[in-house]
């Protein structure tokens, strides 16, 4: 499991009412790691945040975290 699939799916966890629905796969695309996020439909307005603030943090986190194995990655938000 990559750091940035680790740090998401904690954070994500923490953040909505329904964590058991909260899936993220992950795939390759040369240097960098793209994470779908998938969660319950009433918990994606809590992931994206007001004006998209959370969306933004929580992708800056996951590209620091994905810099620490030497690659990029982008998040997409996803619902059930």
């Amino acid at each position: 499991m990559s750091r940035a699939r680790a740090v998401v799916d904690v954070i994500a966890r923490q953040l909505v009412d329904h964590p058991d629905d909260v899936t993220i796969d992950l795939y390759e695309e040369g240097d960098e790691d793209v994470l779908e996020l998938t969660a319950h439909p009433n918990d994606l307005g809590k992931l994206i945040g007001r004006r998209g603030r959370t969306a933004s943090a929580i992708r800056s986190i996951a590209g620091l975290a994905a810099r620490m194995d030497g690659r990029r990655s982008s998040v997409e938000f996803l619902d059930d």
